[in-house]
């Protein structure tokens, strides 16, 4: 069992016949995802390996049953794609696109919310299902089928993780990058809250970075709500305040959203944070047999 994808979902790509969103689907192919459709305007009646190309989303919902969408369209288009989504009645849209204006998502959030839709991103990996479905351009070579959930800020750190839990023999339930910029459809809180409630996940590493206050809140929901042992690293420790470190939600303003505030509330609720990537199955191994949860 995973959380947001299964054998059932049947993928869109919005954006197929451009560079990253033709190279992509190929790979999502190859995994074993279920992409059914492709929208790029004006070329609607051609296909991209091998899967059908539409004008627009409606279309292709009606003509494929599509019900999650990947979108792969640059910047200054890629919100419309998202709503356009939406309005065509995807209930769960995946937007890797990084740059997309801050003002375009303060519209497109409630937007989405309104019709029933899960947005997950923007300026994120997508997600993996090890063994079941891949949506994004997170790298399924190094994911393996098992009971670790992952969630992340991060699509670098994200595969540095994975690749380690799955040396060391654990495999993972889903891997889900959320995104790094300010305002996200998907946040710490709500991955948490999908891997609390799934039987399959016994455990969940979080990967955090400074800025903002997601961290903080989903520290509170492990200390009220959550029964399953949760590991967590937070990345930017030695950033400097007031300075952008790659994602434009990884900036230090203030005296909120520090490192240190963030591995301070996480440890309050009962998480050991990692102090390096390579520590976390260590970290995980300790607290997952500790919970009795452990299969291993």
């Amino acid at each position: 069992m995973s959380i947001l994808v299964d054998r059932d979902t049947r993928v869109l790509v919005q954006g197929i016949t451009g560079r990253d969103g033709g190279f992509h689907t190929k790979q999502m192919l190859d995994y074993g995802t279920v992409v059914v459709a492709g929208v790029t305007p004006g070329k609607g009646g051609t296909t991209a390996h091998g899967v059908p190309v539409f004008h627009d989303v409606d279309s292709a919902v009606r003509a494929t049953g599509s019900n999650a969408s990947v979108v792969y369209v640059p910047p200054l288009g890629a919100a419309d794609a998202v709503c356009e989504a939406a309005d065509a009645g995807i209930r769960f849209i995946v937007c890797i696109t990084e740059g997309v204006p801050v003002q375009d998502m303060v519209r497109t959030l409630p937007y989405v919310k309104a019709r029933g839709a899960r947005l997950l991103g923007p300026n994120c990996p997508g997600l993996i299902a090890p063994g079941v479905c891949k949506i994004g351009i997170l790298p399924g070579s190094i994911c393996t089928p098992g009971p670790i959930g992952v969630v992340s800020r991060s699509g670098t750190l994200t595969y540095e993780v994975v690749y380690q839990l799955t040396t060391a023999g654990i495999g993972q339930t889903a891997c889900i990058g959320i995104g790094g910029d300010p305002l996200i459809g998907t946040r710490f809180l709500d991955v948490l809250q999908l891997f609390e409630a799934d039987p399959a996940t016994e455990a969940v590493i979080l990967i955090g970075e400074i800025g903002g206050s997601d961290e903080e809140e989903a520290a509170e929901f492990v200390r009220s709500s959550m029964h399953k042992p949760v590991v967590g690293f937070i990345a930017g420790r030695t950033a400097p305040p007031g300075r952008r470190m790659g994602h434009a939600g990884a900036i230090v303003s203030g005296s909120s959203g520090t490192a240190s505030d963030k591995v301070a509330a996480l440890e309050r609720a009962g998480v050991p944070v990692a102090p390096t990537p390579s520590a976390v199955v260590e970290r995980l191994r300790s607290v997952w047999q500790a919970s009795g949860r452990s299969t291993r």
